[in-house]
């Protein structure tokens, strides 16, 4: 393993460190901030049903670049890993920008199905948090080509990643009738 390489993986190491405390920061301040009205005329309930497109492309993206992998094909692995993260950053913005301009939806499920909503969305949250460096500690690992410390780290990102994104659809899907209408 080169200098060089030992060198690039520790370059981005203050960045993860920093998108992994900043992201849930941003996303918890959302919660008690006020909110923002810059979208006039904009139907700002349009947003959780495009994030849960976009959740949901990134499953399937996902499922694609490990089909990809298993398959020797690294340049399509590559591509599609890359367009997941495209995928994931473009739902944080959109998801940000949702939050910052609406109060909270209330789910309006009751008995089991309250608890089922409250158990997914939970898991999903904390795992959504856990994921944030994991992705970006795979990534940069595959990109400064330490392909085994990538592999080893790269088998517990991605069913947590799956499942990020698979629960923020099933989570869309729960609470989506309790909108404004």
């Amino acid at each position: 393993m080169s200098a060089d390489t030992v060198n690039k993986e520790k370059k981005f190491l203050p960045y993860i460190i920093a998108a992994a405390i900043a992201i849930p920061v941003v996303v918890a301040v959302l919660a008690f901030a006020p909110r923002l009205e810059f979208l006039d005329g904009f139907n700002v309930y349009l947003l959780p049903l495009f994030n849960a497109i976009i959740n949901g492309s990134t499953f399937l993206v996902l499922l694609m670049a490990l089909f990809a992998i298993k398959k020797k094909n690294i340049v399509l692995h590559r591509r599609l890993m890359t367009t997941a993260i495209a995928l994931s950053i473009l739902f944080l913005l959109s998801y940000v920008l949702f939050h910052a301009s609406t109060e909270q939806t209330k789910f309006g499920g009751e008995g089991s199905l309250r608890t089922i909503y409250f158990i997914i969305l939970v898991t999903h949250i904390l795992l959504a948090i856990v994921i944030v460096p994991l992705v970006l500690i795979s990534y940069v690992r595959a990109i400064s080509e330490k392909f085994d410390k990538h592999r080893k780290i790269a088998r517990v990102t991605l069913p947590i990643w799956l499942y990020v994104t698979l629960t923020g659809v099933i989570v869309y899907l729960m609470i989506a009738p309790y909108y404004p209408q």
